[in-house]
């Protein structure tokens, strides 16, 4: 009985920290503090849902609607597992979200088997991302394909139908269609204006994922020499060069924002993944750790920076609004994004802990679903005080693979994905 009034009163105290700063927070073991942070965060994908579809809403200031994403959504959909399996709710409630938003997918229209980037809930038609960027999405879709087989593997014991809907999605994909029967695989397609936005996907960045994903169909797959003519033809995929003393193998310069080591590595297990050109856990370090050093370094005297406040990537900041942050180019202007050092954990526990800490127990950056999605001390009001879902994804995810590994193993329990590596030249070592 006193064991289970301790567990209930350390329940309460945990939850009693997902909101606002008011008082100095107690002081907490590293486990403690990162179960708190997960369990907090993944509350975006389930008190924040949206009510009409399950799926999860772009951002929770959003001034054009209810515009639910869907890169976001199948981010949301791992931390819902990892929700369940951690107990925040029972097992029944992750497959119940798991299945709303399973029956929104199949109802949404898509293009060519892919989704859009943006839907609007209320009408479930798409809400255009862009001018052009009204039609499928072959990235975002890849993010939620990654979610999807994440989700089917989990099923396989707790809702069979359910996983089979998972796979028949997934199988509806026609990657090879987005090629347009050339060595290139295409971003975007359209009804309204066909291919017109023309946009190649090359790395090294995000977009690895829609590559393993596009090579591994059981279905609809693309051939190798696709890969290795479109994504590896880029000006920013090769680099070989040393920022601060630390070798970057991969990427445009300084790295780019971190997202680069983290949307597709949500369910791909960087770990011993290797090709001819690197070991991919080792160059997603690399990356970290120039972040890192860029704020020690802090070439433009930005306020904060240092080994406690470093991380640079796509969010919103009190100057433009949302833009990327990263180091060399004119957005890194003095904010700091804490989904960047803390979904690096996996890659630097010890480096990004110190950022967690500092954000957790010495700033108001501390909300009710989780870390707001920016920091800029040099400003006059720090605080960014919202989320956004592709932000809040990548933070509950990796830290459930840094304490677990759990959606790396299921994504990697899918029978096709080693296969589809292969055929790119991967392997583990």
């Amino acid at each position: 009985m006193r064991n289970n009034v301790l567990l209930i009163l350390a329940a309460v105290a945990l939850l009693a920290s997902c909101g606002p700063r008011r008082a100095p927070r107690q002081l907490l073991s590293d486990e403690a503090l990162l179960d708190t942070v997960e369990r907090c965060t993944i509350k975006y994908f389930t008190d924040f849902a949206d009510p009409a579809t399950g799926l999860a809403r772009e951002r929770n200031n959003d001034r054009n609607g209810k515009i639910v994403t869907i890169g976001g959504s199948g981010f949301g959909m791992m931390a819902v597992i990892a929700g369940a399996e951690r107990e925040y709710y029972p097992k029944a409630e992750g497959v119940q979200r798991i299945g709303r938003m399973v029956e929104s997918l199949e109802r949404l229209e898509r293009f060519h088997g892919a989704w859009a980037h943006w839907y609007d809930a209320d009408s479930g038609k798409p809400f255009s991302f862009s001018q052009f960027d009204d039609g499928g999405d072959l990235v975002e879709t890849a993010f939620m394909v990654q979610g999807l087989l994440t989700a089917r593997q989990w099923l396989a014991d707790k809702d069979s139908d359910l996983a089979a809907r998972c796979d028949r999605l997934w199988q509806d994909v026609e990657w090879d269609w987005y090629t347009r029967g050339t060595d290139s695989l295409y971003w975007h397609w359209s009804k309204n204006y066909g291919w017109k936005m023309n946009h190649r996907i090359k790395g090294f960045d995000e977009t690895l994922i829609t590559y393993v994903l596009a090579a591994s169909s059981p279905t609809h797959p693309i051939r190798p020499e696709v890969y290795q003519a479109c994504y590896k033809k880029s000006d920013y995929y090769y680099n070989g060069k040393k920022y601060y003393g630390i070798t970057l193998p991969l990427g445009m310069e300084l790295g780019g924002p971190l997202f680069f080591c983290h949307y597709s590595f949500l369910g791909l297990d960087p770990r011993g993944l290797r090709d001819d050109c690197c070991d991919y856990f080792e160059r997603n370090t690399a990356h970290t750790l120039i972040h890192r050093a860029y704020a020690i370094d802090n070439p433009r005297g930005h306020k904060g920076y240092g080994e406690k406040l470093w991380g640079f990537t796509s969010s919103d900041d009190p100057y433009v609004g949302y833009c990327s942050h990263h180091p060399g180019t004119p957005d890194e202007n003095g904010t700091v994004s804490p989904t960047a050092a803390i979904s690096s954990i996996v890659y630097t526990p010890n480096e990004s802990m110190k950022v967690l800490g500092h954000l957790f127990y010495e700033t108001e950056m501390f909300g009710p679903w989780g870390f707001y999605d920016a920091y800029n001390p040099g400003c006059e009001q720090p605080v960014i005080d919202h989320y956004l879902a592709i932000d809040q994804g990548p933070e509950a995810v990796m830290i459930e693979n840094y304490r677990s590994a759990l959606l790396w193993k299921l994504f990697m329990s899918s029978p096709e994905i080693l296969p589809g590596l292969k055929k790119l030249g991967f392997r583990y070592e």
